[in-house]
C-alpha cells in the first residue's frame, strides 16, 4: 500500500519521502552506517520533514491539515485536455473500465477498493506514457430507487440525482482520477434516448418480440423477477414475498439466434478454462431429436394433433413410460382435458405455477405430477399408448414444453414414477461391457450411460445396436414417416427485457387496435417518463395509470392508441454504456463508429 500511495502522489508532481534518503542509501551501500544509525537518521529526517504537520498540542501528525494541502494542490492541477484522439494517442491508448455503480446513496468499502485499484492503474499507465481513458457513470435506473422514493415520498429522479451528487463528492474527496467529462447516467433522457433507439433497431430487424410468457411475479413489489432473483425457498430476493407464476405479455430479445456463435467464440477468448466451461454450460448445446407423439384419441379443434418432445437420448425411445408437459402447456385446458380429470388437473397445475407445491427453481423439482387422462401414441409403434402427466419440473419456455419420461434410464424420471405410481417400463439399454442377469422388470437398476440396446421385443430391429448407432437409425426411421427429426437445442433462452415498473426507460412502442405494435418515430425520441406521477409500489406499472401520457395517436394511421406501459430492464441500459463512454456527447447517434473503434476493446475491467 505504501508503494501505491507513493505512486499516486508522484503522478501529480508530489514529493514523497522515501524510507531513507539518498545520503543514507549511499552510506549504507558503503558500510558507513550501522542499521541502528540508518534507522535513527531516517527518523530524524522524517521528523524534520514533517515538523510543519505535527500538532503541537498532541504531538501527532495533523492528517486533516495534510489532506487539505494535497486536495488544494490536486484542485489547482490543470486536468488533461480531452480532445479528439490523434493517431499517436490511439497507438498508446489504454482504456480502463470500472464497475458501473448504482447510485445507492453513499460509497461503501467495496466501491473504495475497486476505485482505488482503478486509480492506481490509471496513474501507473499514464506515467508509462499511455494515453489513459478512465470514464465514470451511473447505472441509475431500477426498482431500488423507485422503492426508496416511495418510502420518502419524493420523485425517483430527485432521489437518484441527490445520491449521484453525494457519491461524486465522495469520489472527489478520495482523489480518484476519472474522466468526468465522459460522465453519463442511464436515467438521463440524453442517454436513454439512445437505449430506445437501439431497441427500435432490434424491433425493425425482428430481434425483439412480444409474447405471453410465464414469469416470476413478486406480489408485493408488483414486478417481474429473473430466476436469479428468486431464492431457493421460492421467495423474492428483495421483498421476501412468495413468488407467483403469472402469464404476462413480455418483450424478449432473440439472443438464442446467436447461441452457436456465442459458443464458438468462447474458443477465441483468453479466459480461464473453468470460466469458459461455465459459459458453455450456461449456453447448453444439446444435440438430439424431436419426436411427435400423436394424441390418441385425437382432440377436436386442438391447435396440434401431437405433442412434440425433445430428447438427447433417442436410443431410449422404446423405454418411454410417460410424457410430462409443463403446467401451462396448451393442453392444460378445460377444452382439451377429459371432463372427469379437468377440475383436478387444472387445480394442481395452478398450484405448481403459483409455487405452492415447492420453492426455488421449478426446473430442479422432481416429484410433483398429476395424470391428465390423456394418452399419446408412440412415434414408432402406434399401437402402444403412453400416458400424459403434468409435471412441475417441465418448463414451457424450454424446448417444446414437454419431455418424455424414461424411468429405467433417468434418475429423475424414476423418482417421478415412484411418487406418482407410473408403471415403470423395462430397461432398453444395457452396459456394453456386461450383461444384465435375467431379473424381473421392476428389479432392473437405473442405467443412465451409453451402451447397447437390449435384444428384447420392445427394441425390435434395433436390439444389439450401440447407443450412438441406434440414435441415428431411430431418428432416420421416425423422419421417414414424419414423426421425428434431428435437432439442436440450447439451454440458453431469449432475454426477457420488460419490467412492470416506473423507474426505467419506457419501451418505445405504441399499440394500435388497427395497426398492432407500432414503433415510435425516431424524431419523437426519447419517450420520456411522465412527471408528477404518484407512486405506490402496488397495482402494476404506474405508467398504465398516467392517462395523459398513456393515450396518444398511432404514428401509422393517426387513430387512437396507447403507449406501451412497460419499461426496459436495467441490464438493457448497462449493456452498452462502455461504448457511449467513447463518444459521450454525441447528439446524432449512440456513438460514432470511428470513435468507438479507436478506443475499443477495453484493456482492463475492474469490478
Amino acid at each position: 500500500m505504501l508503494r501505491l500511495h507513493r505512486l499516486r502522489h508522484h503522478a501529480v508532481g508530489r514529493h514523497v519521502l522515501a524510507p531513507c534518503s539518498a545520503l543514507t542509501r549511499n552510506a549504507c551501500a558503503h558500510g558507513t552506517f550501522t542499521a541502528r544509525q540508518l534507522s535513527t537518521s531516517s527518523a530524524r529526517l522524517a521528523q524534520v520533514k514533517f515538523a510543519h504537520w505535527i500538532d503541537k498540542e498532541t504531538g501527532k501528525l495533523d492528517t486533516a491539515k495534510l489532506e487539505t494541502k494535497w486536495k488544494t494542490r490536486w484542485a489547482e492541477a490543470k486536468p488533461p485536455v480531452r480532445k479528439p484522439l490523434t493517431a499517436a494517442e490511439i497507438d498508446r491508448l489504454f482504456y480502463v473500465l470500472v464497475m458501473f455503480p448504482y447510485p445507492s446513496g453513499v460509497l461503501h468499502m467495496g466501491h473504495v477498493r475497486v476505485y482505488t485499484i482503478s486509480d492506481v492503474l490509471t496513474r501507473f499507465h499514464r506515467m508509462r506514457g499511455k494515453h489513459v481513458v478512465s470514464p465514470m457513470g451511473w447505472d441509475a435506473f431500477g426498482l431500488p430507487a423507485e422503492n426508496a422514493a416511495i418510502e420518502r415520498s419524493i420523485a425517483p429522479a430527485q432521489w437518484t440525482q441527490q445520491n449521484i451528487a453525494t457519491m461524486k463528492d465522495q469520489l472527489s474527496r478520495i482523489l480518484t482520477d476519472f474522466d468526468w467529462d465522459r460522465e453519463l447516467a442511464t436515467c438521463d433522457p440524453a442517454y436513454y434516448k439512445w437505449t430506445q433507439h437501439i431497441f427500435l433497431q432490434l424491433f425493425k430487424n425482428d430481434m425483439v418480440y412480444r409474447k405471453d410468457a410465464v414469469v416470476n411475479w413478486d406480489p408485493i413489489d408488483q414486478t417481474v423477477l429473473a430466476n436469479e432473483q428468486v431464492d431457493k425457498d421460492g421467495r423474492s430476493w428483495r421483498s421476501g414475498a412468495v413468488v407467483e407464476q403469472r402469464k404476462l405479455k413480455q418483450w424478449f430479445a432473440r439472443i438464442t439466434r446467436y447461441a452457436q456463435d456465442l459458443l464458438d467464440d468462447l474458443n477465441a477468448l483468453n479466459w480461464p478454462d473453468h470460466v469458459k466451461s461455465m459459459q458453455a454450460n450456461w449456453i447448453g448445446r444439446s444435440e438430439g431429436a424431436e419426436f411427435e407423439f400423436a394424441l390418441d384419441p385425437p382432440i377436436p379443434d386442438a391447435q396440434s394433433k401431437a405433442i412434440s418432445v425433445f430428447t438427447s437420448r433417442a436410443d431410449t425411445l422404446f423405454g418411454v413410460s410417460y410424457l410430462a408437459i409443463a403446467p401451462d402447456h396448451w393442453l392444460v385446458s378445460a377444452d382439451h382435458l377429459p371432463a372427469e380429470h379437468a377440475n383436478h388437473v387444472l387445480k394442481r397445475a395452478q398450484e405448481m405455477l403459483s409455487g405452492s407445491s415447492g420453492g426455488g427453481d421449478r426446473s430442479q423439482r422432481t416429484k410433483d405430477g398429476v395424470f391428465t387422462g390423456l394418452y399419446v401414441a408412440h412415434p414408432l409403434d402406434s399401437a402402444r399408448r403412453v400416458p400424459v402427466y403434468v409435471a412441475d419440473y417441465v418448463l414451457s419456455d424450454y424446448g417444446t414444453g414437454a419431455v418424455m419420461g424414461v424411468p429405467a434410464h433417468d434418475v429423475r424420471d424414476h423418482e417421478f414414477c415412484q411418487i406418482n405410481s407410473v408403471p415403470v417400463h423395462i430397461s432398453v439399454v444395457e452396459p456394453e461391457t456386461s450383461e444384465f442377469a435375467e431379473e424381473s422388470k421392476s428389479e432392473l437398476p437405473v442405467f443412465t450411460g451409453q451402451g447397447v440396446l437390449r435384444r428384447i421385443p420392445e427394441n425390435g430391429i434395433y436390439g444389439g445396436m450401440r447407443s450412438a448407432d441406434a440414435r441415428t437409425t431411430i431418428v432416420a426411421a421416425a423422419a421417414a414417416i414424419g414423426s421425428g427429426k434431428s435437432v439442436v437445442n440450447y439451454r440458453l433462452r431469449d432475454w426477457l427485457l420488460s419490467r412492470q415498473r416506473f423507474w426505467g426507460a419506457p419501451v418505445p412502442i405504441i399499440h394500435c387496435a388497427s395497426c398492432g405494435a407500432v414503433p415510435v418515430p425516431e424524431s419523437d425520441l426519447p419517450v420520456e417518463l411522465p412527471t408528477n406521477i404518484e407512486l405506490s409500489g402496488r397495482g402494476g406499472s404506474p405508467l398504465a395509470r398516467a392517462t395523459e401520457w398513456l393515450n396518444c395517436k398511432c404514428p401509422s394511421c393517426s387513430g387512437p392508441a396507447t403507449r406501451d406501459t412497460d419499461t426496459l430492464d436495467t441490464f438493457v441500459d448497462s449493456s452498452w454504456y462502455f461504448l457511449r463512454y467513447t463518444d459521450a456527447h454525441n447528439t446524432q447517434r449512440p456513438f460514432d463508429a470511428m470513435a468507438a473503434s479507436s478506443m475499443m476493446p477495453v484493456d482492463i475491467y475492474i469490478g
